[in-house]
Formats: C-alpha cells, structure tokens, sequence
C-alpha cells in the first residue's frame, strides 16, 4: 500500500470546481457576444463590409467640378509613395450601431493604397458661402470636402493650428481629421500647383481630374501626404494624412501636395486617374473659351 500511486490524470486538484465555472461563465459570454455581434472579429467585418461599400462618382460632362459633386482625392505618389487616396481611417471604436450605423466624431482620415470608389474614400464638394448645388467651383473659392450620410456619417474634413497636445501623431505636424462642425475649421480652397500660373487661373473653374494643390483656408497649408510615415489600419499599411506645405528649392509644392479630384468618366470608363500627374493648363483654354462657367 505504501507504493500505491493515489494520483491520477484525472484527478481533480485545486479550485477545480471553480474553474469549471468560470469556463462555463467564460463560453456563455462568448456565445452571447457573437449572437448579438459583439465579438472583435464581427465588429471589424461589419465596418468593412459597410464603409467599403462602393459609390458611383460624378460624371463631370463638362469637365469642371462642381458643388454637390461625389469625388475621390487621389495623390499619384512619389518615389517614396504609391499612389494613395485620402480615406476615413475608422475603426471598431469609431463605431456606432445606435440609432444607425455610422462613424463618430472626430475620426482620423490616412492615404490608403486602395484606389476604389466606396463610402470610405468618396467626399462631396460642399458650399461655404452660399453658392448653390450645381454651380461651378472657382480656384481660390472657399468650400468643405463632406463625407457621404449613411455609416460615413456626414463628417467634414477639418484642420487647426498644431500645439503640443493636438497634432499628426507619428510627423508631429498640424493634424487632418474628420469632424463633426461645418466650421471655418472645415473651409478649404483649391489653387494650381504652378506658382508662375496660380495668379492667372485665380477664379477660373477648377476642372477635374487634374493636379492641384488643396490648401486650409485658416492655416494657409496644403493637404498632404507622408510617405516616410507609415500607419497600421484595420485596412492594413496607410500613409499619415497632414496639412503641411511641402516646398522644394524652386519654392513650389512637392508632389505631396499635388491632389487630384477624380470623378467618373462620362463615356462609361469607370473612375479616371491620369497615370501621371496632369497640369490644369491643359484645360486652360476650356476654360478661358467659357468664362461664364
């Protein structure tokens, strides 16, 4: 008897009964969390599968954009960068279910890598001043880039003067995001990227699908994009989004500044994106020729 082993695999030691409940306890939450939708994995498909949700741009049929128009802002890239588009950077947190689905302010915008047309990357051109829907939109006229309504929640695209407490997080510069208040903070305007031909197209109507500079209308910086700045997303590598006036040694714009405002093509093509940045003094004469526009 003194050798007799009185230990077995199944023997039972510790607070095993306590255990035993917790796990019960553990498997009951778990199975609940996912038949409300609950669980981390439900939450991230749920915001993919509805902020990815595809847009039909604006045919522009005269190749000027306009007020009300649904445009995407692509940036062709660099030598450090590929060509990105400015997107709503949500995530699981960002997110409300009550009394609609929909991104809450203020939400954090990045350049992603995907170039499709869909509630994350899709902004409306929005009057400031006045200027009804429809009318043309002129270089140096103040406006506000809009988020579509629905799960993109209507946000505005907004700036500030950078301080220690509010700024980009990885480059430290003055801060971009997505808010709520259709303030002067969210007023934008558009100039050519050509300093030697920005006085002449001043007031002219701004066509689409060209190379352009954005600029803050508060903080008289230009919307830009990071490419030495990196930022993991639930949608995976993104560029850092900031309003910072990137200038060379001829004191005009890098391309980090350079933006173009896609729109749908008239002839069924789908989204037009140039290959390579395109001036606006190849629509000059369109424009010159409609003065009235």
């Amino acid at each position: 008897m003194a050798h007799t082993k009185t230990y077995r695999t199944n023997v039972r030691i510790g607070n095993w009964n306590e255990d035993l409940h917790l796990e019960e306890d553990a498997m009951k939450e778990y199975l609940e969390k996912k038949e409300r939708g609950e669980l981390t994995a439900q939450k991230v498909d749920f915001l993919k599968q509805n902020i990815l949700t595809p847009v039909n741009l604006t045919v522009t049929n005269d190749g000027i954009l306009h007020f009300g128009d649904v445009v995407m802002l692509v940036n062709v890239g660099g030598k450090k960068r590929k060509c990105s588009a400015l997107s709503i950077n949500a995530d699981i947190n960002s997110l409300t279910r009550i009394p609609a689905p929909s991104i809450q302010a203020p939400c954090g915008v990045s350049a992603g890598k995907g170039i499709q047309a869909c509630k994350r990357t899709a902004f409306i051109i929005t009057s400031v001043d006045g200027s009804p829907e429809g009318s043309t939109l002129h270089f140096e006229q103040s406006f506000a880039l809009k988020t579509t309504s629905g799960i993109a929640g209507g946000l505005y695209l907004t700036s500030d003067l950078r301080s220690f407490q509010k700024c980009a997080k990885m480059s430290r510069l003055q801060e971009v995001n997505l808010d709520d208040g259709g303030s002067f903070l969210s007023w934008w305007k558009i100039v050519h990227f050509d300093p030697q031909e920005r006085l002449e197209y001043e007031g002219q109507p701004v066509p689409a699908n060209v190379s352009v500079l954005i600029i803050h209308c508060k903080t008289n910086q230009a919307l830009a994009v990071l490419g030495d700045h990196v930022l993991w997303t639930t949608y995976g590598k993104e560029y850092e989004m900031t309003a910072h006036t990137f200038l060379d040694s001829h004191k005009a714009e890098q391309d980090n500044n350079h933006w173009i405002l896609c729109t749908c093509d008239p002839a069924g093509n789908g989204l037009v994106l140039p290959n390579q940045p395109q001036s606006a003094s190849n629509n000059k004469e369109h424009t010159q020729a409609n003065p009235g526009i």
